[in-house]
């Protein structure tokens, strides 16, 4: 059962850790226990948008990481959804719909892919080298390495392509007018690409860390109802005797939040803290949905955002409070790059309840 939709199960699924919208069946970005790692971002296209509720790009980034045992497997398995079940319903907890196809970033320990959809038309580019990044827009020009059949039949059909000369994806299927959302994540890619481009050949957990929490770029979002919900940073180490690691924050704004490390281990300890509560009488379940709201935050999310307050209204205890809370990032750090550099090897119960007592530390600070 996802958002919307039932399909058929699969015979066996991936472990995966997920950072999701709480009301919905999907996620925005996560990792699996192969690490496989997918993340996705809205965008509007010549194509229609299905207004019918179907797949959500939320429910394919799951289904990708349940189903995929390489990031190739994952593409597969979303693009084979998507043509069978399309894509479409509201991905927000409001009456009024907001819908919108979808961007995604696929990785793994040997390679890397970005797909780009339209409807249920999709193109993916293998990234073979330095850094890729997406910004709800369509990015992929002509360098395809695969695509839906029907898709240059499509673009030429419609009158987006003449079937002569270079086929450009995104030129095809991008908006020519574009929404005034869209127009404002032309800087942010270009931001994106820049501040990646500084750091060529040595980009780090820190490197990225520090460009999630970029607010110039629009990158990292803090506007007045509108914050950069949540933030994951992942090393996925060639040597396959090295565990991936996975950063999430697990809370809105990266600038303030803290970079917790997930590994995959058996038994691994859950961490109520950052589970959503669930409703008997769940609006978004009920048709009409999104009739009335519930709070969904988490214990976590409730502290932090307390601490938030804090921050802002009392500078120097706020200063202090993120000093704090960026010298416990740094020693989930340093314990890390000690796990990936072999230097230390902790026994799999602490690994299992790692993410745990990260969280536990944070929740400390903020009482």
């Amino acid at each position: 059962q996802c958002t919307y939709l039932e399909i058929e199960q699969a015979e066996r699924t991936h472990a995966v850790v997920l950072s999701r919208p709480a009301w919905l069946w999907g996620a925005e970005m996560g990792a699996n226990d192969c690490g496989v790692c997918v993340g996705n971002e809205g965008v509007w296209t010549r194509e229609p948008l299905g207004e019918a509720e179907a797949l959500l790009g939320m429910d394919l980034v799951r289904l990708g990481l349940e189903r995929g045992g390489s990031a190739r497997e994952a593409l597969e398995v979303m693009t084979a959804l998507l043509e069978r079940y399309g894509q479409g319903g509201s991905c927000k907890e409001e009456p009024v719909p907001f819908v919108y196809h979808n961007t995604f970033l696929l990785a793994d320990r040997n390679e890397a892919w970005v797909l780009e959809t339209a409807g249920r038309y999709w193109a993916a580019q293998r990234i073979r080298e330095g850094s890729r990044n997406i910004s709800n827009q369509l990015s992929i020009g002509s360098e395809i390495t695969a695509e839906h059949p029907g898709l240059r039949e499509r673009a030429r059909s419609q009158g987006w392509w003449s079937g002569a000369g270079e086929f450009s994806f995104a030129r095809a299927f991008s908006l020519e007018k574009q929404p005034p959302r869209m127009e404002a994540a032309k800087a942010r890619f270009h931001a994106g690409r820049e501040l990646l481009q500084q750091h060529a050949g040595h980009i780090t957990v820190e490197t990225l860390m520090s460009i999630l929490r970029d607010k110039d770029s629009g990158i990292c979002v803090d506007a007045e109802g509108f914050r950069t919900a949540g933030s994951m940073v992942s090393v996925l180490p060639r040597d396959p005797a090295l565990p991936c690691v996975h950063f999430f924050t697990a809370t809105p704004d990266p600038s303030r939040s803290v970079f917790k490390p997930f590994v995959f281990v058996a038994g691994i300890k859950p961490a109520p803290q950052v589970r959503s509560p669930t409703f008997l009488q769940d609006p978004a379940k009920q048709i009409p949905r999104f009739q009335s709201s519930v709070d969904r935050r988490h214990e976590l999310y409730r502290r932090h955002q307390a601490a938030l307050e804090l921050m802002e209204r009392d500078w120097e205890r706020g200063q202090k409070l993120l000093e704090t809370l960026q010298e416990l990032e740094q020693q989930g750090l340093e314990g890390m790059r000690e796990l990936l550099q072999g230097t230390v090897s902790p026994c799999p119960e602490e690994l299992a309840d790692l993410f745990f007592d990260c969280v536990e530390a944070e929740m400390k600070f903020y009482t």
